[in-house]
């Protein structure tokens, strides 16, 4: 065999291994959004206040006091939540960190048959959100999880492969951005930028995340994409590295994408590619 077509099926070889391990992230993408609780799920981001009240498809009364949630069943409702830190008596104090979220328990909605999986239940989500304590119901059996048919999305097209340069900063800088819902803010780490170029255009874009996860919030010009996707960028190396590989291929969309009950963090002011990146996924609806 000559050197030239050692080359060139070693190059077949490269991109057909691209293309596999390509479709091998995107099965894994799809199975993790079709898990019982996952971001196909949401159905309801309810504002409990400072007066005990009733939350639209919740049980129980709801008010924040003291900077912290509370909860406490009301007599003689069907639907009860039940969770390892609900006091079935109540009153429940839920305590929640900025920009944070945990699942403080479930109930079986009223007039629904208790399934042999753990398709039947209704997972109640706490968050906080700039100073704010919200309720998010996540159900599997949500339209958008049990007609979700796949995430569309661009050919694989290794053009969209880039190796980039990276400046990291010294130390990290806080940021606040935007969020998916307006009236709510994020307050992000930026850790450095990359120079981004395509096709004679080019673009700095900030980094957020952790150094050996770092992640580019990005807006761009394609058509048919939602109006801001994300890519998490994997390191493996010991020492921040002087390049980072940005496979546009994996462009995803954030959880607002799939329903209205995200609350994911904006771009950076400035973090907008001036081309269309034709790769990753488009917008699901």
């Amino acid at each position: 065999m000559t050197e030239a077509l050692q080359a060139a099926t070693s190059g077949t070889n490269a991109a057909e291994e691209a293309v596999r391990e390509h479709a091998a992230w995107r099965a894994d993408r799809e199975r993790e959004l079709r898990e019982p609780y996952g971001w196909l799920s949401p159905t309801a981001l309810l504002w409990p206040t400072a007066t005990p009240s009733r939350l639209p498809g919740v049980p129980g009364e709801w008010w924040v006091a003291d900077g912290v949630l509370r909860t406490q069943p009301v007599p003689g409702e069907t639907a009860v939540l039940v969770g390892e830190d609900i006091e079935p008596d109540g009153p429940t104090a839920i305590g929640v960190g900025e920009g944070r979220g945990r699942v403080v328990g479930t109930f079986l909605p009223e007039g629904r048959a208790a399934g042999p999986d753990e398709t039947a239940e209704v997972a109640v989500e706490v968050i906080v959100r700039t100073g704010r304590y919200g309720v998010r119901l996540r159900d599997p059996q949500a339209a958008t999880r049990t007609a979700f048919a796949g995430v569309p999305t661009f050919d694989h097209d290794p053009a969209w492969v880039l190796e980039v340069p990276v400046r990291w900063y010294d130390e990290p800088e806080p940021v606040t951005v935007g969020a998916a819902r307006p009236g709510l803010v994020h307050h992000v780490e930026v850790l450095g930028e990359v120079d981004v170029v395509h096709g004679g255009r080019s673009a700095t874009l900030a980094l957020t995340g952790t150094l050996t996860s770092p992640v580019v919030v990005f807006s761009d010009e394609a058509d048919g994409v939602a109006p801001w996707r994300a890519l998490q960028i994997t390191t493996t190396d010991a020492a921040p590295s002087d390049t980072l590989r940005l496979d546009l291929n994996r462009a995803a969309n954030l959880p607002h994408a799939f329903t209205d009950f995200g609350t994911g963090a904006a771009p950076l002011a400035g973090n907008h590619l001036p081309f269309a990146v034709t790769a990753g996924e488009k917008a699901p609806r």
